[in-house]
């Protein structure tokens, strides 16, 4: 548990140094908004507010630590290099952008091209540095020391966790009955960073860190668990293999604790965050909310608690895939197979009747062939849009009065 004072915190950095690092990257750095959630309170009970980050320049928080390092760098500083997953890649090149420095990253193979357009467009150079962050962050290290360029950690940086310091000092400023906070936690520098600010200023807050089931070393070592070997997750933004030399401690010492979610359950709540409150949110970025809908964790009985959307960089491709799953799951697509006679107005017919009973059909597929079917018959395949469960079910019933068989695929 988090200790009730600061004087034993032993913190790497003094409120006036997070402040003055605000205060330095504030011409580049938006101070993010907070919303209340009437959706999720009135579902997980509480009051609960969203920190909303991903709105944040550059699409994570990521940008706050980038610029904070950038800011200790000596007039001589040429270029920087950084290996990451994505949102640190991309927060560093636009801050080397601002300042006028050459940026290179290493990114793992099979990195979202959303951020690694972003990172190409912001003027740095993208190089692929194996299957995990930590590769990449080996191939940087090996880069620097070969190019004389300054390697900038994604999280296990002092700098840099001031930096990010600056989105605990917001929700102080914000939120005036603070009582909790959750924080998505892949190597632990978001975490860190509002954890040191939080506790400088409001001591008795409960802070609360997410992982990704798939990778939570964090979270393995904090519950007396042998760390798992790491496994692909939609999450891939706090997919890392160890937590850092700087960072593992002060989660130690500053957390109150961590918990995991699984990708379903990821998934779930970037669809709520869309769909309720407007905000798009990755995976990593919706982690925090998971921990709250599926009770993982639980609100602040008294006051509110601020649920941290950490980012909002994801595939246009993944979205529409959990969109469409997403669908499926609320029973407003509908998949069934049927028969129609083989004549001029069969498939007509079926329409009509689906017309009808008030569906949209998205798909239509004729199938002759792998099924049983009389001669003078033709398979229909067909992907309907419906209201959801019910008018799924009403929808059905009446196809099957018009004569037609159904079979849910």
């Amino acid at each position: 548990m988090a200790p009730s004072t600061t004087s034993s915190l032993g913190l790497p950095a003094s409120l006036a140094e997070m402040e003055q690092r605000r205060r330095a990257a504030a011409d580049i750095v938006r101070c993010t908004p907070v919303f209340s959630s009437r959706s999720l309170s009135a579902r997980c009970g509480g009051d609960i507010h969203l920190k909303a980050e991903n709105l944040q320049r550059t699409g994570s928080f990521k940008l706050r630590g980038a610029l904070s390092k950038l800011g200790t760098l000596d007039a001589g500083c040429r270029e920087v290099v950084a290996g990451s997953a994505g949102n640190h890649a991309q927060a560093l090149a636009y801050a080397a952008r601002t300042r006028g420095i050459g940026c290179t990253v290493y990114v793992p193979a099979g990195a979202s091209v959303a951020k690694i357009g972003a990172i190409e467009a912001f003027g740095a150079r993208v190089l692929e540095g194996g299957d995990s962050v930590d590769s990449c962050i080996q191939r940087a290290r090996e880069y620097a020391a070969e190019h004389g360029a300054t390697f900038v950690h994604p999280f296990d940086d002092v700098e840099v966790l001031k930096g990010q310091a600056g989105v605990g000092l917001e929700l102080c400023e914000q939120v005036e009955d603070l009582a909790k906070v959750i924080v998505p936690i892949g190597g632990g520098g978001l975490a860190c960073g509002i954890a040191m600010a939080v506790r400088s200023l409001r001591p008795a807050v409960t802070i609360v860190g997410v992982q990704a089931d798939a990778c939570a070393p964090l979270a393995d070592l904090m519950n007396g668990r042998a760390a798992r070997t790491p496994a692909a997750t939609i999450a891939d933004g706090i997919a890392i293999k160890r937590p850092g030399e700087l960072t593992r401690p002060l989660v130690e010492k500053l957390l109150d604790g961590i918990v995991t979610v699984g990708d379903d359950q990821i998934a779930e709540a970037m669809m709520l965050l869309l769909e309720r409150s407007k905000l798009l949110a990755e995976g990593a970025g919706a982690a925090a909310t998971a921990a709250l809908l599926v009770g993982a964790t639980e609100p602040a009985p008294r006051g509110a608690t601020v649920v941290v959307i950490s980012g909002g960089n994801v595939d246009v491709g993944v979205l529409v895939g959990l969109i469409a799953q997403h669908e499926t799951t609320a029973k407003r697509r509908l998949r069934l197979a049927t028969r129609v006679a083989d004549r001029p107005g069969g498939l007509a017919e079926l329409l009509s009747t689906v017309a009808a009973a008030g569906a949209n059909v998205r798909e239509i597929l004729h199938v002759r062939e792998g099924v049983e079917l009389h001669v003078a018959q033709t398979g229909i395949e067909l992907l309907l849009e419906t209201r959801g469960a019910g008018h799924s079910e009403a929808v059905v019933e009446q196809i099957r009065a018009a004569g037609h068989p159904v079979q849910i695929l």
